[in-house]
């Protein structure tokens, strides 16, 4: 458990240390990687491969950018710093910086990038096999969600408890608490 006040500092320095790594390292792919040539790292499991991604996962909504930005706009103006001030976990608050780190990455590209008016491409170099390709904001937004899974699998029902009593968010502050079994069951 932490105070809110730290938590939602430290989230907040966590998805700008998200927003910067990924950023920086868009911009190197941009000066030194090629939309046509694909660099194998580990054969054909893990390349580089500059790739502007005018949609979501895997391309999917490429022809609604603007829907996507307007989301993503709320979700990381308005939602995450919410949960942020909410946190009451530890590896909730982590997931979290990852998630809003990562989501405000990619923001960053829909509103800033070519073509421009809220309808930018994503910068994507990550190349995994033939099935995608992706970026570091990507990468964070994965594990940020695994966290939050493995929390709400793993953190004992006391701490859940206690978590929901107080209104604060958690992995598993909304299940409800376990049915002990009637007799003859």
């Amino acid at each position: 458990m932490v105070r809110r006040s730290t938590s939602w500092f430290l989230i907040l320095v966590g998805a700008l240390a998200v927003v910067a790594i990924d950023q920086l390292t868009k911009q190197w792919a941009i000066a030194n990687l090629s939309q046509t040539e694909r660099i194998a790292i580990v054969g054909d499991a893990l390349g580089l491969h500059l790739v502007f991604n005018p949609g979501a996962a895997f391309s999917l909504g490429a022809n609604s950018t603007r829907v996507i930005t307007a989301i993503a706009l709320v979700v990381v103006l308005a939602v995450f710093p919410v949960l942020a001030a909410r946190v009451r976990h530890r590896w909730i608050g982590v997931g979290l910086a990852l998630m809003w780190g990562g989501a405000a990455g990619n923001l960053i590209d829909r509103i800033f990038f070519e073509p421009g008016g809220f309808a930018g491409h994503v910068v994507d170099f990550i190349a995994y096999f033939d099935w995608f390709v992706g970026n570091v904001a990507d990468i964070a937004l994965v594990a940020g969600a695994v966290i939050m899974i493995a929390v709400a699998f793993f953190m004992n029902d006391g701490a859940a408890r206690a978590s929901a009593d107080s209104g604060s968010v958690s992995a598993s502050a909304s299940m409800p608490a376990p049915r002990k079994p009637e007799r003859g069951e």
